[in-house]
C-alpha cells in the first residue's frame, strides 16, 4: 500500500492513491486556501471511512441494511508533542439493533485497520532524500 503526495502549491498538495487525488490543504488562517481538508481531517476521515466500511459490511452480511451508515470521530488536538488524543467515534446505524447486535456490531468495528493501527502504533522510519549540491 502506497501513497504518493507532491506539492501544487503553498500549503496545498495533491494526495494521491492508485488512480485516485484528493487535496490536502490548510484553512486561510493557516496560509492555506482551504480547498482540502488539513492532513488530521484527512487522517480523522480515515479512522471514520475504515469503522464505516466495518459497520456497514457487518449489516450487509446479514441483511440487514445496505446503505445508510454514518461515522463521525472526532479528537482533541494537545501540545507536547503535538498529536491527536481522545478519539470518539460514534457509529450511527440506519436500522434498529437489538442489544446483542449492537454488542456484534461494536466488535467488528473495532477490527478496523485504523483503529488497530492506532492501538499497536507502528515502527515509523523516516528519511530526507535531496539532491547532491554542486560545488
Amino acid at each position: 500500500m502506497e501513497v504518493k503526495v507532491s506539492q501544487i502549491e503553498g500549503v496545498k498538495f495533491s494526495v494521491q492513491a492508485r488512480s485516485h487525488v484528493v487535496v490536502c490543504d490548510q484553512p486561510v488562517e493557516n496560509h492555506g486556501t482551504d480547498t482540502g481538508m488539513t492532513p488530521p481531517e484527512m487522517f480523522l476521515g480515515a479512522l471514520a471511512s475504515c469503522a464505516a466500511f466495518y459497520a456497514a459490511e457487518y449489516l450487509r452480511t446479514r441483511e440487514l441494511s445496505g446503505t445508510g451508515v454514518e461515522v463521525s470521530v472526532s479528537a482533541e488536538k494537545l501540545l507536547h508533542p503535538a498529536r491527536l488524543a481522545n478519539f470518539h467515534i460514534s457509529v450511527q446505524s440506519p436500522v434498529p439493533l437489538t442489544d446483542q447486535q449492537t454488542e456484534a456490531m461494536l466488535r467488528v468495528v473495532h477490527s478496523c485497520l485504523i483503529h488497530n493501527t492506532l492501538l499497536a502504533p507502528p515502527k515509523i522510519r523516516i528519511e530526507v532524500e535531496a539532491p547532491v549540491l554542486q560545488g
